[in-house]
């Protein structure tokens, strides 16, 4: 999955700091459960590309729509399947 974040140039630089502060303390638990496994920066961009590991899709959309900088994403969805030929 990819996640973009564009946060507005005029947000309140408190609620800037506090809302990140949140992200980042709402996705390192996730990474301690396991459900959110791999996480990369994009060089050079406010976006990464994550791996989740999680139950259901379901699950998956409770996780995205409960982080902090949700509504400043835009967030590209890429399902994965184990292949046949991987060892």
């Amino acid at each position: 999955m990819r996640m973009d974040v564009d946060l507005p140039r005029d947000l309140d630089p408190v609620v800037r700091q506090e809302t990140v502060a949140r992200e980042k303390a709402y996705s390192q638990d996730l990474q301690r459960s396991g459900e959110w496994r791999h996480i990369w920066r994009i060089v050079g961009q406010y976006s990464n590309v994550s791996i989740f590991d999680v139950a259901s899709n379901e699950r998956l959309h409770e996780i995205l729509w409960g982080l902090p900088l949700f509504p400043y994403m835009t967030i590209e969805v890429t399902p994965l399947a184990s292949h046949p030929s991987a060892i």
